[in-house]
C-alpha cells in the first residue's frame, strides 16, 4: 500500500462545533451527551451513572423526592459550568485542543457567547432549583418542617 492509499483510509475527524457542543453541554450534560461528541473514553460512565439514578428514583411514588434523583444534579450542574467554559474557551485553545490536524484558526463569533449567556441563566435557574430541593428534602426528612404546608 502506497503512502497515499494509507492516508486516504485512515478515518477522518469531524471538526467539532463549539456551538454544537455548549448546547450538549447545557441541556445534556447531565447524560454526559458532551463527553461523547468530544469522544472521551469514559463518557459512557456519565450516562449510566445518570440513568441508573434515574431508574432507582422511578421505583418510588415521588420520583422526583427522591436521593437517588438528587444524584442527576451532580452531572446536571456540571454540564452547565463545561457548557458555559467550552462556549467561551478562545478559538486559538478550542482549535488547538480538538482540531490540532486542521492547522486554522476558526472563527465562532457570537454564537457560542449566546450559548453561554443562555447556559449560565438556565444552569444558574436549574441549580438553584437543585439546592432548594436538597434542602427541602433534608429539612422535611428532619423534621423541620412539621406543620408547614409546602
Amino acid at each position: 500500500m502506497s503512502s497515499s492509499q494509507l492516508i486516504a483510509s485512515a478515518p477522518t475527524i469531524r471538526p467539532r462545533n463549539k456551538i454544537v457542543l455548549g448546547l450538549l453541554a447545557c441541556f445534556l450534560g447531565w447524560l454526559g451527551a458532551h463527553w461523547w461528541y468530544l469522544g472521551r473514553r469514559y463518557a459512557w460512565v456519565v450516562t449510566l451513572a445518570s440513568v441508573v439514578c434515574l431508574l432507582v428514583a422511578l421505583r418510588f411514588p415521588v420520583w422526583y423526592d427522591n436521593p437517588a434523583f438528587f444524584l442527576v444534579f451532580i452531572p446536571m450542574i456540571d454540564g452547565f459550568i463545561e457548557g458555559v467554559v467550552f462556549s467561551l474557551m478562545p478559538d486559538e485553545k478550542f482549535d488547538r485542543l480538538y482540531h490540532p490536524e486542521q492547522g486554522r484558526v476558526t472563527h465562532t463569533g457570537w454564537g457560542p457567547v449566546l450559548v453561554a449567556i443562555i447556559g449560565g441563566l438556565v444552569g444558574s435557574t436549574a441549580g438553584i432549583f437543585a439546592i432548594a430541593m436538597v434542602v427541602v428534602y433534608t429539612w422535611t426528612a428532619l423534621g423541620w418542617l412539621d406543620g408547614y404546608v409546602l
